[in-house]
This record gives C-alpha cells, sequence and structure tokens, in this order.
C-alpha cells in the first residue's frame, strides 16, 4: 500500500523513492515506504490549500468538526493493540508505552472536541449601545506539522487534534525514522471522515520535504517538535514569508531533590524520569539535584537500581526499557558520555553497549549516571537525549532554584520535598514550562504545554494549544450610523 495521502487518495511517491523501517531492538525490517521529495511535498500543500480556500470544509461547523475528533477517538481506541504494537516497532519502546501513548492520544482529542464546540469567541463592550463589537477565532490556514522521532503518535496528534478543531487544514510530516503510527493515524482521520485535503501525509527527510514545507508561501503556519538547530533554522526560514510558528525544542531537565523528601518514591521517579524509553524524552529529567545531607545515600540507591534495570524487545513484557532509536543516535549519546569523563565527571555506572550477545543487534546502551557534576559541564547543559544522568549538590532552597535555572532551555523540572511551602517557593522560582511536585512526567490534554527560553516559542495542549492555529478576527458593527462630517463640513 502507498504511504503517501494527498488529496484524499493514497499514493506513491512522484520519484520512485522508498525507505526502509527497521525495529531498534534487532535492525529487523519492519516495512518499507515511500520516500517523498519536494514535488509531492508542493502537491500537498496544494491539496492542502484548495480544501481551505475552496473546498467543503470551509462550511463546516465546529459541532461538526467535534463529531470527526470524537470519531478518531472512538478509532484510535478500536485499534489501540494493533497502534501500540506499531509504535513499539517503530521507537523501541515497550508495548506498555506504547498502549499509554495510544490513551494519550485519545484523551488529546477527545478533548479539543469539546473546546472545538465551547469557543465561540465573545462580544467586546464598545461603551455604545449602537454599536455591536465581536471577536472570532477563525483558522489559521494551511499547516505543516512536523514531529520528532521520540513520540511520533503522541506528538503528531498534539498538533493534528487542536489544528482540525480550529478548522485547519494541514500537511503531516513525521520523522522518516518512526512513520508508521503517523500512516495509521492518517488512515483513521480518513476513515473518520474528513473531506480530501484536509490532512494530507508527505513521508520524506527533513532537509527536502521539512524544508520544502517551511519555504512554501502557500503555507500559513509551522509547527514542529524536535532539536534546537533545526528549530533555528525553521525560525528563520518561515520569517522570509512571515509565516506563524510554534516551535517545541527540548529541554535540559532538573529534578530537585530535598532531604525531607519521600525518599523511596524520590529514587523511584528519579530513575523513570530519565531512564523511561531509554532517556528520549524531551522533557526527561537528565539533571538530578540533590540536597546535600542525603545526596550519598540517595545516589547509591539510584544507581544499585539502575543497574537492574532489564533492557529487551519492546515486545517482550518482562522488558523495562527498550534500545535508542538508531545507531547514528547512539553514537551521539556515547559521544557526551566521553565528553562528560573528559570533563571529570565521575562515571558511577553505565557508560557503555550492554554485553548480552542478545541485545548486540539492537542500538541499546546502558543506563549511565555521572556525580560530581557542576553547572559549566556539557553534559549538564546539553540535551544528550539518552539515559545519561547528571548529579549535582545544592544546600538550600534558593541554591536549588539558581542551579535549575542555570540552563538555556525551560522545558520542566520537578521538585521534591514534604515542605509545601518550600515546594511552592522552588516551583515559582523556576523558569520552566511544567514543574512537578512530588511527581514527574504526567500531562494533561486541559494544561498547556511549552517551555521558557530555548524550549521554544508558542504552546500545545490546553487553551493556548488551540489559539495557536486560530486567528483572532474583530468584527465592529454600527447599528446607528449617521454621517460623521469630518471633512467638507
Amino acid at each position: 500500500m502507498p504511504t503517501l495521502f494527498l488529496d484524499g487518495r493514497w499514493t506513491s511517491a512522484s520519484a520512485g523513492g522508498t525507505r526502509e523501517v527497521v525495529n531498534p531492538y534487532d535492525r529487523s525490517l519492519v516495512r518499507t515506504v515511500d520516500e517523498g521529495e519536494e514535488t509531492d511535498a508542493h502537491a500537498a500543500v496544494r491539496a492542502a490549500r484548495r480544501a481551505f480556500d475552496h473546498g467543503q470544509w470551509r462550511g463546516w461547523t465546529a459541532r461538526r468538526r467535534a463529531r470527526l475528533l470524537r470519531r478518531v477517538a472512538e478509532l484510535l481506541q478500536r485499534d489501540r493493540a494493533e497502534i501500540a504494537r506499531l509504535e513499539t516497532l517503530d521507537t523501541g519502546k515497550t508495548l506498555v508505552e506504547g498502549g499509554i501513548d495510544v490513551d494519550d492520544v485519545t484523551g488529546v482529542f477527545e478533548y479539543y472536541a469539546a473546546r472545538a464546540e465551547s469557543d465561540p469567541g465573545r462580544l467586546v463592550d464598545a461603551g455604545n449601545p449602537a454599536v455591536r463589537s465581536r471577536v472570532l477565532y477563525e483558522p489559521v490556514g494551511v499547516c505543516a506539522l512536523i514531529a520528532p522521532w521520540n513520540y511520533p503518535l503522541l506528538q503528531m496528534s498534539w498538533k493534528v487534534a487542536p489544528a482540525l478543531a480550529a478548522g485547519n487544514t494541514m500537511v503531516l510530516k513525521p520523522s522518516e525514522l518512526t512513520p508508521l503510527t503517523t500512516v495509521k493515524l492518517v488512515e483513521l482521520v480518513a476513515e473518520a471522515g474528513a473531506p480530501p485535503g484536509v490532512v494530507n501525509l508527505v513521508l520524506g527527510s527533513g532537509a527536502t520535504v521539512g524544508a520544502a514545507l517551511v519555504d512554501s508561501p502557500e503555507v500559513d503556519l509551522v509547527s514542529f517538535t524536535g532539536g534546537l538547530d533545526t528549530g533555528r533554522a525553521i525560525m528563520s526560514a518561515a520569517a522570509r514569508t512571515v509565516k506563524k510558528v510554534a516551535l517545541e525544542l527540548g529541554g535540559k531537565n532538573p529534578n530537585i531533590v530535598f532531604a525531607d523528601a519521600d525518599f523511596e518514591a524520590a529514587v523511584d521517579y528519579a530513575l523513570l524520569a530519565v531512564f523511561f524509553h531509554a532517556g528520549q524524552v524531551c522533557s526527561a529529567g537528565t539533571r538530578l539535584v540533590v540536597e546535600e545531607s542525603v545526596h550519598e545515600r540517595f545516589v547509591a540507591e539510584l544507581v544499585a537500581r539502575a543497574e537492574r534495570i532489564r533492557l529487551g524487545n519492546g515486545l517482550d513484557p518482562d522488558t523495562e526499557s527498550g534500545p535508542l532509536v538508531s545507531a547514528e543516535h547512539r553514537e551521539k549519546v556515547e559521544s557526551y558520555v566521553d565528553i562528560g569523563v573528559a570533563e571529570g565527571a565521575r562515571l558511577l555506572t553505565g557508560g557503555r553497549r550492554p554485553d548480552d550477545p542478545a541485545l548486540a543487534q539492537g542500538f541499546f546502551y546502558l543506563p549511565t549516571v555521572f556525580d560530581g557534576c557542576r553547572s559549566d559541564m556539557r553534559v549538564v547543559q546539553e540535551e544528550t537525549f539518552g539515559p545519561i544522568l547528571s548529579v549535582e549538590r545544592f544546600s538550600d532552597a534558593e541554591s536549588a532554584v539558581r542551579i535549575g535555572n542555570d540552563t538555556t532551555y525551560g522545558l520542566a523540572a520537578g521538585v521534591w520535598t514534604g515542605d509545601a511551602r518550600k515546594a511552592e517557593y522552588v516551583a515559582r522560582g523556576l523558569r520552566h514550562g511544567t514543574v512537578w511536585i512530588n511527581d514527574f512526567g504526567p500531562y494533561l490534554p486541559q494544561a498547556e504545554w511549552g517551555g521558557f527560553k530555548r524550549s521554544g516559542v508558542g504552546r500545545e495542549l490546553g487553551r493556548a494549544g488551540l489559539a495557536e492555529y486560530q486567528e483572532a478576527k474583530h468584527i465592529y458593527e454600527n447599528t446607528a450610523v449617521e454621517p460623521q462630517r469630518w471633512f467638507a463640513r
């Protein structure tokens, strides 16, 4: 079956290109997909432009769009097992993680179905009873939605659901490494009844397909989740046509543990924060910041438990963590371990590939912990995007906030303490878009997600996530007009 979706039809790439999608657990072939080029990207944009400017989609009411979103949610649950398995084969994550992703995505579609029906605009008091002043929220237009490889279904859905709720048309561009669940998502949106041209899909590299979408003058908005360097390039390119951009560019997220925290829970969540999905999470708690009085005990327990994490096939129910996504990405992770050692951090565990011959064909890397870290180290400051934990110490709440903010990113942070006033002080002081108190990792569809500083521009989820895909229009109506006689009286 072809894997590009243009103007309501599945089609092959115009130049005949293909790409093999491999399972990172053992490098086995999962599927061969079409590899689009600039020509395909331009065709997709034209289809989306026609559908927005002239298609039946413009006449759909908010209630009808909400029904479409609810139907997609139903179909996601109908095919939950299939989608979770695809996500595991595509990314290497565990089957349990894949199932959680499907449930989370279902919640996002349900949330934006409700938002679509409850956002009619507002009346503005003009101070004149003869004036009717309204602010309406209309769709931006054609949206290019570019998602990363680590959470392909989840991150694409965070874009597709609000874009549809607002009434936009779109072109989807998943990562070339993990496109399979996005293909499935488009199948479900089409099955749910989206008109031709509303949702289009082009697979291919960022350098060709992604660049063509960003450069196109027919695209009104680009939403991108991924690395900082690519985000900068997109922002610069989008400026040429003055299109809207929404960028989520990762983080270097502190997880701050006070001595009065619940020790067992804090250790458990510290492991989850950094080693879940092999650390390939934009909000991973890769910077552990521990109060001095409990540091030695905390780190010793964490290291002992990290060494017991079971690596393996994501389809095996006994597996706790899967592989990295590719050989190239593993080399990047290895380079950061070398940097950490060279900078003087103490390697306590990991720092190498596993010895187990059963894992030799996959892109595995052992959970790694560095102690004795300083904020000026690259392994502390840069997004390693792998199973690497750096440990720092602090002495009091003020120093905890200072260390937590000593980063060019600002996506997420965690605070662990039994003192509610202390927790609030630190949470308010941290310059991060999400702060968890005595928890780490959860998000809510109804709460905004995004970062401060170099973690990006704009927000996903919540009301602001819908607003990214809307334009505000003010309609001022004078119901009792009289001549002004300003000129030529």
